[in-house]
């Protein structure tokens, strides 16, 4: 298995980016998958994540302002981020776990990507 993200980059306060991350094992569809962040120095934090039933948990400080959705077909995992603050600016890592449904604790995934960096000016 193999996540690679893109999307990545820079933005001002307000500004929007989207990143995807694409999954080569065919079966991806069949587990949870979920987007994590990471600030310097911290443990990784869950941001979002989507169930094999389309289930969606978004954590508290970008609920409303991030949007996760995944394209089955294409084992393609996005997650488009509005209203970007300073404060989320971190690596952000996509991930998956080889259940049907997710949690928000990063040592229950199986599987990550290289992680992406997003920085967001005031």
């Amino acid at each position: 298995v193999q996540l690679v993200e893109s999307g990545g980059g820079s933005t001002h306060a307000g500004g929007s980016l989207r990143l995807s991350c694409a999954d080569s094992a065919y079966t991806s569809s069949l587990y949870c998958r979920a987007w994590f962040r990471q600030y310097p120095g911290k443990e990784r934090e869950g941001v979002a994540n989507i169930d094999r039933d389309g289930a969606i948990r978004y954590a508290d400080s970008v609920k409303d302002r991030f949007t996760i959705s995944r394209n089955n077909a294409e084992n393609t995992l996005y997650l488009e981020m509005n209203s970007l603050k300073p404060e989320d600016t971190a690596i952000y890592y996509c991930a998956t776990r080889l259940q049907f449904f997710c949690t928000m604790t990063a040592s229950h995934y199986n599987y990550w990507g290289q992680g992406t960096q997003v920085t967001v000016s005031a």
